[in-house]
């Protein structure tokens, strides 16, 4: 993977006169190149399942696509239920995807093979997961940069306010509604656009 190396503790050097850069503040700032290329189109994404393997997002072209963060230890996380009623019930129009995050509350705390056996184990998941992320704070994943800054998705600014938040995009890629947690995955002010 391509890095690509920037040095704050340099900057600082030159602009302070501090003389100490240690090994650790240089390692910290090592940035990968692929993060920081953000993909301009929702189509145009690219991420790890949780398995590792690569998916694309031009795959989900022609089908809605629900994006969920979600968490194992949330009061929310019963909802996993009706994502999967969701995803059986209307899975030849609508794309369930789930996306493990630590945001909230230290509410994911286990690794992709716990996140993926409580998921099998208890909710009987087969909706596409992928590797856990951050989707708030400086270390927000591009994606729900993409997602929640309006001057790339064209009107959202609104960024999960906690766990199980659900964005909506449209077979055509474009943003078009965000729900907060507390709606339902099976609500109809979800299903209303899917059976549209």
């Amino acid at each position: 993977m391509n890095k690509l190396i920037i040095l704050f503790a340099l900057l600082a050097f030159g602009c302070q006169g501090n003389t100490s850069t240690t090994e650790e503040t240089v390692e910290a700032s090592v940035v990968s190149l692929d993060d920081m290329i953000m993909a301009k189109e929702f189509h145009d994404f690219k991420l790890n399942d949780i398995d590792g393997k690569e998916v694309s997002f031009a795959d989900f072209k022609g089908k809605k696509v629900l994006l969920v963060n979600v968490a194992s230890k949330c009061g929310y996380t019963p909802q996993y239920a009706k994502l999967q009623e969701l995803h059986e019930k209307h899975g030849d129009d609508l794309m369930v995807l789930g996306f493990p995050a630590n945001n909230f509350g230290g509410q994911e705390p286990g690794t992709e093979d716990d996140i993926k056996a409580f998921c099998s184990e208890n909710y009987g998941v087969t909706f596409p997961m992928f590797e856990k992320i951050s989707v708030k704070g400086v270390d927000k994943h591009p994606l729900y940069r993409w997602l929640s800054d309006k001057d790339m998705n064209g009107w959202n600014d609104k960024e999960p306010s906690w766990n199980f938040c659900k964005y909506l995009v449209d077979e055509n890629g474009e943003l078009i509604e965000f729900f907060p947690s507390s709606v339902s995955p099976m609500d109809k002010e979800i299903t209303k656009h899917i059976e549209a």
